[in-house]
């Protein structure tokens, strides 16, 4: 049935709701929890569980949860679902698997031998637990060394020879039990070689060599690794070597003296990494002669049939003896090698990672040499493991009703499939039916409730999916009882039965104690639903409907009222608006006057939400008189896009009338449709498009707009004809330029606006055509002597009509006949040069530049006079003075050369001393056409030889004969020391004792005291020729003093700083302090600072 008892527990709910409210006032509950709620204890309720539940359509109730809105709103907060741990808590179900035990390899090297597999499950009530190994139950009652922590077993002291097998874990509560899936409970280790001692190896020089290693018991598999005389000098793979993980033996397949040895295999449990060596095997060379060259011989291959698991790595491998040594390639017989394949040791091992279905196939390996070669082919097969593709889900149905389960699941074999309820199998035998993945029970009854399982499964693996089955069983009830039903004068009334009942019951109806027979205007429906055809007044009264099964029977009685039909007006009916502009539309209903009206508004059938829209939907409240109500709609602020119909539906609790109107919107045009360029020229291009929408107003004009690479965006372009009128569909663009790439697209307008545009049409390119347009800003000179050079404002690409555009440069001596002519082809170019030896300086040209394409030469520039280069100068600077501004600097003048052919355009000072050679003398060019310079970070007292040049773009002049100046001897290195100071408020007198220059140094010629504020640059300085000064400093700051010496050299070393502090309002006084530094360190003597507030 259509899950009957989920409007059973609501209805409930419901007709006791205020007193459980209130009981439940200080505790959130879940709506999973409210249906715990039931009058009556004997109905089985069922439970919303992770598995959704699955209902059966019957004959009784409305199929899934009923609609919510039927709820009062405190309903509506108390039935919010919060399937959380509350709910879990009160409500009863099977056993649902939280965590199923998984496959483990259990290491015997561990400390501790104790062994945990997992199994948790949840289910109301608490399940219990069981574990069985290879199919038969673990006793810890019998056997001290398992004990169970809920679900969890615990074995202590495993054994690989007692423990080794497939555990399985059982959870099981009252509604039934389920099995888990099986885990493989395996143990590492690794026992040790032999000790007997190995023979011997003796080949021949040349020949190939297989060494055994023969390894211990062990649990996974090892990996394989030899070592060559003693650890850990391990042997190196190569293409001559291989050591095959599969048999964990080394090949050799030509072996060389230097292969004599000892041998050792190593084997390494991934798992304990516990590792253990062989005896070691000798490797000696006979002397009975070198092994000739013979075919190769393969002494390691895949097997003819692997089969792996989908998604696993794949490693085939593939060797051979052989002199000379083999070389390994590898093919797929009738397919390809996946891309994702790697060849690894030397291509003795194809490696295939995530394999994958498509990878399957027959794969060969074949080893060559100059002596022949062999092949081995093996069948590689991938299998998978099964994965569900449609599982059971738990279901509730009625007695005597049939089940249908279906469990479908895919994998490589194809799975076989069986069923388990309660953990036993289940087979076909009497009313249950089992064909593959599908379960049958027909008629079902209380007792084949339980938990039901679908294995899956083929020879690499099971899956399980669980269901429960719950099979109901109750007498009929009716939690609404009476209920009264309204129904429209004239129309159709419709009075339900249902009830809360399992198996179906019986239902009858009567009337004043009379049954109800069925006619015409009285019908029974399947559903046992009595519908009144065409009611009226009369039909007004009580109308009990009895169920009854054979656990019980119950009535309802169902008052019925016949009410007056209601109508509805809405107007206007329809209205013509502008954009922009507003509208009222109006909805009155006149009705029964006992009842209460809603009104709902839509617009094309959906329901308007004023919340989102509320810039152009107002809802007008609600005006009631005696019979009728009317509600407005204000549609503001109109749009396009809210042209269409408008819809009113009032509805009483007796019947419900919908009506429309229909809103036009007068507004600009919308777009065109298609535009297609129909023919293109040159100069032109022919578009045709198709009508846009008019919005209610003729369209009057079309406006063409073009876009180009080189234009910003779309422009109006010129039409023929011109204007294009409303009623056209084609015009042509004109006033192109050629051979420019075009995109086209057409703007409507009409009387309100201009519209969007259309889609812009592919793009075209018009045809080529002369160019018309001919260089700009044509000019020259410079350039060396001998050269005219010519230069332009190229030609824009959207003015070079066609390809094959270059430039034609036309050029003769002014006064003379005849042009020479040169071409330039690339489109890009701005200059051209000519050199002529005959050439003077400066001499006249008229040139003029032309262009040219494919189709023709078009235009030429406007004549201008250029001039020849004027060659470099002619005469050096004269008047060269050099004197030296301190001890670093030296400041050079000059004046310009006498006016003429070769005029700098800027000057380079060479320097140097008079102990060095010229051509190392250092280089300045001045900026621009200065005619003087300083040197600077030149030595002090030093003799300096200087040169000056004019230069410009065709070269360098002479230079002017050498001068000589000397820089000024350096400062003195002796810094102000002694510094003593009075402070008398912000005035400071400050003293020093004198600087005295050495022979080497300039003399002083005064001091320099610079005065900064902290945390600022330098705001005072103070010049003065004796060693003492009196500063004034500005109130309210902290002042940082110190002093230079100064000489014709520069600047001397600075004293040491002091810091002085002035403060606003406040008259200080410092006694005298004295700061002393030396030119090696800085001793700071004496700081005192002594503040007297008066």
């Amino acid at each position: 049935m259509g899950s009957p008892w989920k409007p059973f527990l609501i209805l409930s709910v419901i007709s006791g709701l205020s007193d459980f409210a209130r009981a439940v006032a200080a505790r959130p509950i879940s709506y999973a929890a409210v249906l715990r709620m039931k009058q009556d204890s004997s109905l089985s309720v069922l439970t919303p569980r992770s598995r959704l539940p699955h209902s059966h359509s019957g004959g009784l109730g409305n199929p899934g949860w009923p609609a919510i809105s039927i709820l009062p709103p405190s309903a509506l907060t108390l039935l919010s679902s919060q399937e959380d741990h509350r709910s879990e808590e009160s409500l009863e179900f099977g056993p649902v698997f939280i965590q199923e035990p998984d496959d483990i390899i259990f290491s015997l090297g561990s400390g501790e031998r104790k062994v945990m597999l997992h199994c948790e499950a949840r289910g109301n009530p608490p399940p219990t637990y069981s574990w069985y190994i290879n199919g038969t139950r673990v006793d810890s009652d019998t056997d001290y060394r398992y004990s169970f922590i809920d679900g969890d077993l615990i074995i202590t002291n495993a054994s690989e020879i007692t423990d080794f097998g497939k555990y399985q874990c059982r959870s099981e509560n009252s509604f039934g039990s389920i099995l888990s899936r099986d885990a493989l409970l395996q143990f590492a280790y690794l026992g040790a070689f032999s000790t007997k001692s190995r023979g011997a190896v003796s080949v021949r020089e040349g020949q190939g060599v297989v060494l055994m290693c023969s390894p211990p018991p062990h649990s996974p598999e090892i990996i394989y690794s030899w070592v060559f005389n003693e650890f850990p000098s391990f042997v190196a793979e190569d293409s001559r070597r291989f050591i095959s993980q599969d048999t964990g033996n080394l090949y050799i397949s030509k072996v060389q003296p230097s292969d004599v040895g000892s041998y050792i295999c190593l084997v390494k449990n991934p798992v304990t990494n516990a590792r253990v060596l062989s005896p070691p095997t000798p490797l000696t060379l006979k002397t009975d002669g070198v092994m000739g060259e013979y075919e190769p011989k393969i002494e390691v291959h895949f097997p003819s049939s692997v089969l792996a698991a989908k998604g696993v790595t794949v490693r085939l491998e593939c060797f051979a003896l052989g002199n000379p040594v083999p070389t390994i390639t590898w093919r797929k017989i009738n397919g390809n090698i996946p891309k994702r394949a790697r060849l690894r040791k030397s291509q003795a091992v194809l490696e295939i990672p995530n394999i994958q279905q498509d990878d399957s196939g027959v794969y060969e390996c074949k080893a060559e040499n100059p002596r022949g070669g062999t092949a081995f082919k093996g069948h590689l097969q991938v299998y998978t493991l099964p994965q569900w593709v449609r599982m059971i889900n738990d279901t509730q149905m009625d007695s005597g009703e049939k089940l249908q389960w279906e469990c479908k699941a895919i994998s490589r074999p194809r799975p076989t499939y069986r069923w388990l309820r309660n953990g036993l199998p289940l087979a076909s035998q009497g009313r249950v039916e089992i064909m593959n993945g599908e379960l049958s029970i027909h008629k079902v009854q209380q007792t084949d409730s339980g938990m039901y399982q679908c294995v899956a499964e083929n020879k690499y693996g099971a899956i399980y999916s669980n269901a429960e089955l719950k099979i109901l069983a109750s007498a009929p009830v009716f939690f609404h009882n009476p209920v009264r039903v309204i129904a429209t004068l004239g129309k159709d009334a419709f009075l339900e039965c249902k009830p809360r009942a399992s198996p179906k019951p019986r239902i009858a109806w009567k009337r004043e104690d009379r049954r109800i027979q069925p006619n015409k205007r009285i019908i029974l429906l399947r559903n046992n639903t009595l519908k009144i055809v065409n009611s009226s007044r009369a039909d007004e009264g009580n109308y009990v409907c009895r169920a009854e099964n054979q656990l019980g029977s119950a009535e309802l009685t169902a008052v019925l009222w016949v009410k007056e039909a209601m109508r509805v007006v809405l107007s206007p009916s329809k209205v013509e608006v502008t954009v922009g502009e507003s509208v009222v539309l109006s909805c009155k209903a006149t009705h029964d006057t006992s009842l209460d009206v809603a009104f709902q508004w839509f617009f094309n059938q959906k329901p308007i939400i004023f919340q989102q829209d509320g810039n152009h939907f107002e809802y007008i409240q609600t005006v009631r008189a005696k019979q009728s109500s009317t509600v407005d709609l204000m549609i503001r602020s109109i749009l396009l896009r809210h042209a269409g119909k408008y819809g009113c539906r009032a509805q009483t609790s007796a019947d419900s009338v919908f009506t429309e109107a229909e809103l036009l919107v007068r507004g600009p045009p919308g777009p065109p449709g298609v535009v297609i360029v129909e023919e293109i020229t040159d100069h032109t291009a022919t578009l045709s498009w198709t009508r846009g929408l008019d919005n209610h107003s003729p369209i009057s004009t079309y406006n063409l707009q073009a876009r180009s690479p080189f234009s910003l965006g779309w422009q109006t372009v010129k039409t023929d004809p011109d204007p294009v009128t409303g009623d056209m569909e084609s015009a042509m663009a004109v006033e192109l330029n050629p051979w420019v790439e075009y995109e086209f697209r057409v703007v409507a307008s009409n009387a309100i606006g201009t519209g969007d545009p259309s889609a812009p049409s592919r793009r075209v390119r018009t045809k080529e055509a002369v160019p018309s347009v001919a260089p700009s800003n044509v000019s020259g000179g410079d350039g060396r002597r001998h050269e005219l050079v010519i230069s332009w404002e190229p030609v824009s690409e959207e003015f070079q009509n066609g390809e094959g555009f270059g430039y034609i440069v036309a050029f003769r001596a002014n006064g003379t006949r005849g042009w020479k002519e040169k071409m330039v082809t690339s489109a890009d170019s701005t200059t051209y040069k000519y050199r002529d030896e005959t050439f003077p300086p400066l001499t006249p040209f008229e040139v003029k530049v032309g262009v040219y394409n494919n189709k023709g030469d078009g235009p030429f520039s406007q004549v201008v006079i250029i001039h020849s280069a004027e060659g470099e100068p002619r005469e050096p600077p004269s008047d060269v003075k050099a004197y030296s501004i301190s001890s670093s600097e030296i400041r050079v003048a000059w004046k310009p050369p006498s006016p003429g052919p070769g005029k700098p355009k800027g000057y380079e000072v060479q320097f140097w001393k008079e102990t060095e050679q010229e051509e190392s003398g250092k280089k300045q060019r001045t900026v621009k056409n200065e005619t003087f310079m300083i040197l600077t970070g030149l030595d002090g007292n030093s003799q300096y030889l200087i040169t000056v040049k004019g230069f410009n773009n065709i070269g360098q002049g002479p230079a002017c004969a050498a001068i000589e100046a000397r820089t000024k001897k350096y400062p003195p290195v002796q810094p102000p020391v002694n510094l003593a100071w009075i402070q008398e408020g912000n005035n400071v007198s400050l003293s020093w004792e004198p600087v005295k220059a050495k022979e080497n140094e300039s003399d002083v010629i005064g001091y320099m005291v610079l005065v900064k504020q902290e945390g600022r640059g330098y705001n005072q300085v103070t010049r003065t020729i004796n060693p003492s000064t009196v500063l004034s400093l500005p109130e309210g700051g902290t002042y940082i003093i110190e002093v230079r010496s100064l000489s014709e050299g520069g600047e001397g070393a600075a004293s040491a700083q002091i810091r002085l502090v002035t403060s606003s309002g406040v008259r200080a006084k410092s006694r005298q302090c004295s700061v002393h530094r030396t030119p090696a360190s800085l001793t700071w003597t004496a700081l005192l600072l002594v503040l007297l507030v008066p």
